[in-house]
């Protein structure tokens, strides 16, 4: 996970009705992360060929609230997965903004937590017209809980996903998942041609040096099905 900050007028038009721009310590801030999905299931059914693949994507926070409830969530600009059929069941499921594109990744041990695993160099990578593009860092020292109220806690203690949809509604959905214990990190660099995959407004907050670098151990994860926000006048 490797955290920019931005001007939040850059995220305002991306954010979808009933949220609003959620904030560490009054910095606004987007995520470029890359993950394995690992023995994935749909409603239960391993899909052949499709159960184990990689997952980039830059994403910002945000907030709602439900019933007096406040949800912390996210909100992604771009995801990128290796097969196109991902891509397209994630677009129908859920409007999230999916592109297919190659990729490959060195990554951790796969399993579980990660007990005396020191992942050393880890990284994602996805051609995009013709170029290689990569995000990687260097893991560092003992993987701990992150402390409330850390940046580290405000990043991935977040369980609720938004998307707009395109009659300009909002769905929710939650995911489920244990805290994370992370990894701290140096050597972190993003590689990539950001204009090109995400947008001009997105290059100078993601050609400056990121805010923070980690990685996280990971765990089973349960993601909902989506329902829609209602809409108030």
């Amino acid at each position: 996970m490797l955290n920019y900050s931005i001007d939040s007028a850059i995220l305002e038009p991306f954010v979808p009705r009933g949220t609003k721009l959620d904030s560490w310590s009054g910095e606004t801030l987007v995520s470029v992360v890359g993950f394995r999905f690992l023995r994935t299931r749909l409603l239960g059914v391993a899909l052949p060929m499709h159960s184990d693949f990689d997952e980039v994507n830059l994403r910002f926070y945000v907030r709602s609230v439900s019933n007096g409830e406040t949800r912390r969530g996210v909100v992604f600009i771009r995801e990128i997965v290796p097969r196109r059929a991902i891509a397209l069941v994630a677009r129908f499921t859920y409007n999230e903004p999916y592109i297919a594109l190659p990729m490959r990744s060195a990554t951790p041990p796969q399993r579980f937590p990660l007990v005396d695993c020191e992942p050393g160099q880890v990284e994602y990578a996805w051609r995009h017209k013709r170029r290689w593009n990569r995000l990687s860092l260097n893991s560092t020292g003992t993987p701990v809980i992150p402390q409330r109220g850390s940046q580290e806690d405000f990043i991935t203690e977040h369980y609720w996903g938004y998307t707009r949809q395109r009659n300009g509604g909002t769905v929710e959905y939650k995911v489920d998942h244990p805290r994370w214990r992370v990894w701290q990190a140096d050597e972190a660099r993003l590689e990539c041609d950001v204009a090109a995959l995400y947008g001009d407004q997105f290059v100078d907050a993601l050609a400056d040096h990121p805010r923070s670098a980690f990685l996280a151990e990971g765990s089973p994860i349960t993601v909902y099905a989506p329902r829609r926000l209602p809409t108030s006048t």
